[in-house]
């Protein structure tokens, strides 16, 4: 059959349809998902690393570097493989708790924490600490007058011990002026410190700390200003009823550990009646 001849043509056009990957399989989620990981690791190390002490570090290091001991400790004797030779008739493992033989020499005796060893005695002693502590909060709630007084005390525990700390408030100094005089909240918290530190037998540290003077002075004060100060509380304690045995040390440190930024704050002005630890 003839076409038409006035017929337009007809014209098919073919579009090529080109698939995507659309969100590319979803590998950028993990690869976030990795960042965000590390971030959170890297934000959690700057925040250990602030907020622990040097021992506390050291113990969290060797928590994720965990060792396999062989040595006298735990694996044996003193041999190339830290036991006894495999011809031995009697082999004794010397794992801590028990020895090398019935009578071992100094060098083979065990070295492992029995029972009432280091840790316990640590526990015991931060025991009593926080007992310490306690008991001083406690007079908080005697009087309105000894709450007053509590107002210039804050406590602590340090790699020395519980630091107890006496300092200055507006209006109320613990000494008169620029003297070693205790005014009489230095005398009423002496009293109150020598009850507390009766509840334990460690050793007690006084230190004096005192404020930077605002302009150079020919002859500065402040070393023999903290000393006499931490002298005189030392004697308040004393005159209180401590037993002046307990006392290992009396220092002046004078301007130089600013408890704040600015070292000419009267908050520098202050007494550290430090509890020590047995083993520092």
């Amino acid at each position: 059959m003839a076409g038409q001849a006035n017929a337009a043509p007809v014209i098919i056009k073919r579009k090529k349809v080109i698939v995507v990957g659309g969100h590319h399989g979803g590998a950028w989620k993990v690869a976030y998902a990795d960042f965000v990981t590390a971030m959170m690791a890297f934000f959690m190390l700057m925040w250990l690393l602030n907020a622990t002490t040097e021992k506390q570090r050291k113990g969290i290091a060797d928590y994720f570097n965990p060792t396999v001991p062989i040595n006298r400790i735990s694996g044996g004797g003193d041999g190339a493989f830290f036991g006894d030779s495999v011809l031995s008739e009697q082999t004794y493992a010397q794992n801590g708790t028990g020895s090398s033989a019935s009578l071992p020499t100094e060098d083979r005796k065990a070295r492992g924490d029995a029972a009432g060893g280091p840790k316990e005695a640590r526990a015991e002693e931060l025991r009593v600490m926080a007992e310490v502590e306690k008991a001083l909060a406690g007079h908080s709630g005697e009087s309105m007058t000894m709450q007053r007084l509590l107002r210039h005390v804050v406590t602590r525990v340090s790699d020395e011990g519980l630091v107890i700390e006496l300092y200055d408030l507006p209006g109320a100094p613990l000494f008169l002026g620029d003297t070693a005089n205790p005014a009489p909240v230095a005398e009423a918290l002496s009293g109150v410190l020598a009850d507390v530190l009766a509840r334990a037998t460690n050793k007690v540290a006084v230190a004096g700390h005192v404020r930077a003077y605002p302009m150079p002075l020919a002859v500065s004060p402040v070393w023999d200003l903290s000393t006499e100060r931490a002298q005189a509380v030392h004697r308040l304690i004393a005159t209180a009823g401590l037993d002046g045995g307990r006392f290992e040390r009396v220092t002046g440190y004078a301007d130089r550990k600013p408890a704040t930024a600015d070292p000419t704050a009267l908050r520098n002005n202050r007494i550290e009646v430090v509890l020590l630890r047995k083993d520092t």
